[in-house]
């Protein structure tokens, strides 16, 4: 009898690692994304990536509100007869009755080195703790988050300027790639799963918007670091004359003043211990990106002046 596996995902980092399946042949029955979304005005319905890749691919696809308490969802997959459930970035959570429903279980990729950074923002949690490498790890699912045993983990450095759209990239197509080495291991139950060390898990909390203020009394480091694992969203901002201002870009420099002072012309601001955050990319709230060159030719933030902490 012909393999079945259901496919779980939803955001971009999970798309190249359903193509990579489809493209090697893996028998993808069905997917499961989370439903289409309105945008904030309303106007328009965004489907989820993984929705428009699977409609690419012609496979099919189910977009349930929830798992839970879904008499219709479990059923299907029950009698589906599935032999693996691959989950990435699914979003939902997934009942403790469906995790028998497939002959292999639900297998997760999970982006950080577990038992590191079990929870919903790994990414940007590694980033912000200013950990020298991350990686990705592929686990069987259990009822307790992110807690099961772990098949593989394949690790990754990164530097203190990549931002947090770059490493899920670079993480996403890693876990495209090693995936494939490990499905058929799982299939044929060759695979080797070794309990976690749970007296070492850290989590990785949702993010809230509020954590992106900077606070110019902080280490260079841990600025930058926030401007980085805060991008593209909810991003690290400041507040200057009651207005918003995003850093999307930004570089640690040697520049020496007062905490928060502007130093130069570029949007040089002095921090803690004789550093600097340069600014080389910049939002201000409603307005488009703008590389600082041209974000200063019409600006206030003039040289000498003090911006407040958010």
């Amino acid at each position: 009898m012909a393999k079945k596996i259901i496919f779980m995902g939803t955001p971009l980092f999970s798309v190249p690692i359903l193509k990579s399946l489809y493209q090697n042949g893996y028998p993808i029955h069905t997917v499961y994304t989370q439903p289409p979304q309105r945008s904030h005005r309303g106007q328009k319905i965004n489907k989820s990536p993984v929705q428009g890749i699977s409609e690419t691919l012609n496979i099919d696809f189910r977009t349930p509100e929830n798992l839970s308490d879904n008499h219709k969802e479990y059923e299907f997959i029950k009698n589906l007869e599935a032999d693996l459930a691959i989950v990435v970035a699914y979003g939902k959570i997934l009942p403790k009755s469906y995790l028998n429903l497939t002959k292999k279980g639900f297998i997760n990729i999970h982006a950080s080195i577990l038992p590191k950074w079990r929870g919903a923002a790994p990414i940007q949690r590694s980033i912000m703790n200013s950990d020298s490498e991350i990686g990705i790890s592929i686990m069987k699912i259990v009822e307790k988050l992110d807690s099961g045993p772990v098949c593989n983990i394949y690790k990754m450095k990164f530097s203190q300027n990549d931002n947090a759209e770059e490493i899920s990239e670079k993480l996403s197509l890693l876990a495209a790639d090693k995936i494939l080495d490990n499905v058929d291991d799982i299939l044929e139950d060759k695979a080797k799963f070794t309990d976690q060390n749970h007296s070492k898990a850290t989590y990785a909390k949702k993010i809230d918007k509020i954590e992106g203020k900077i606070n110019w009394n902080d280490e260079a480091s841990i600025i930058l670091a926030k401007i980085n694992g805060l991008y593209p969203v909810p991003g690290a901002f400041f507040n200057f004359n009651s207005e918003r201002y995003k850093i999307l870009k930004a570089e640690i420099g040697n520049g020496i003043g007062k905490n928060g002072e502007i130093l130069n012309d570029k949007l040089e601001i002095a921090c803690k211990n004789n550093k600097s955050i340069k600014i080389l990319e910049i939002q201000r709230q409603g307005k488009k990106s703008q590389k600082i060159s041209e974000f200063m030719l019409g600006s206030q933030m003039k040289k000498g002046l003090s911006i407040p902490n958010a």
